[in-house]
């Protein structure tokens, strides 16, 4: 009723009958605590002890809170040692002089040539004898055909792509280097490794991803190349490559469909880099983009391409021919 004094607020009809409001007494409860504070200064919250920790190294490094720390440069090492299963594979890598660190042979082996051989060569380099069973043989090698005797090699150090820049100041001539780009065939990695050691190559650049790395088998192919020339895994080719340029290389892709033919090539007597897509595919479209000059290795019609290790053994033939 208008101007009743008792009224002490509004009433509520709810499903459960009228009810009577606070009158006011609860308008304290009711007001708003201003906005949220963000979470970095929440108390208890993560990512305010993430800013606590970020504060704190900026204090010990002098470096401003939120600042990343310089890209170091390192080396990569691939994941753990290969195996070399089989006794004319373990014979091939010996005679290449390859950096075996432990030959595992099965016990109660049928020995023949190829084995005296195997043990011959151990006794000679130093090369610790293990006795194996047949099954941890399987297990080492992942089921391969071992016929009782298997290799390992250590885990490969790879090399950073400047490191070979180095090199090849060291050696006072103009940089010659190989990159693959997209080759997943070891055998072909280590076929292309040794005919950039055999025409006064400085290195290789294979990408760290999708992209074969230095197992046993490119050891193998490599015959002991891989042991004398650094092979350099790039984060990513495209920016590896411009890099180069950056440096004063001139980027060469192999491509069948080139802009001029590999015997016309005039950039082969200063730095350069020589680009080798994968065999089919090719050069990947950003690669090929970055490339100075795509050249192509005239051949017969009946042939449409050649496999990476043939491909940049002809580029090289013809770039040291050049110089």
């Amino acid at each position: 009723m208008a101007g009743n004094s008792q009224r002490r607020g509004a009433v509520s009809k709810g499903k459960k009958g009228p009810s009577g409001g606070t009158g006011g007494k609860n308008r304290r409860a009711l007001e708003g605590k201003g906005p949220t504070p963000k979470a970095t200064e929440r108390t208890g919250h993560p990512a305010a002890a993430r800013a606590a920790r970020a504060a704190h190294r900026a204090a010990t490094t002098n470096r401003p809170a939120g600042q990343r720390p310089p890209a170091r440069r390192t080396t990569k090492k691939s994941d753990g040692p290969e195996y070399i299963a089989g006794r004319n594979s373990l014979v091939e890598a010996l005679r290449a002089e390859l950096p075996v660190t432990a030959i595992y042979v099965a016990s109660r082996i049928d020995s023949d040539e190829r084995v005296k051989e195997i043990l011959s060569a151990a006794g000679d380099r130093g090369i610790p004898l293990l006795e194996a069973s047949r099954a941890d043989l399987d297990r080492l090698t992942e089921g391969a055909v071992h016929q009782g005797v298997a290799a390992s090699v250590p885990a490969y150090d790879y090399a950073h792509p400047e490191d070979l820049l180095e090199i090849a100041a060291d050696a006072g001539r103009p940089p010659l280097i190989v990159a693959l780009d997209g080759v997943t065939d070891p055998r072909n990695l280590g076929a292309v490794i040794r005919s950039t050691a055999a025409f006064g190559g400085h290195g290789v650049v294979v990408p760290e991803r999708r992209a074969a790395g230095v197992t046993a088998s490119a050891w193998k192919t490599s015959a002991g190349a891989a042991a004398r020339l650094k092979v350099a895994r790039a984060t990513n080719l495209t920016r590896t490559l411009q890099a180069y340029q950056e440096a004063g290389l001139f980027v060469v892709g192999l491509d069948a469909d080139g802009d001029v033919e590999l015997p016309d090539l005039r950039l082969a007597d200063g730095p350069i880099v020589v680009v080798v897509g994968a065999e089919g595919a090719g050069l990947s479209r950003l690669v090929r983009e970055t490339c100075d000059q795509v050249v192509s290795i005239p051949m017969s019609s009946a042939v449409e391409s050649l496999n990476a290790g043939v491909a940049a053994g002809v580029a090289l033939y013809e770039v040291a021919r050049h110089r």
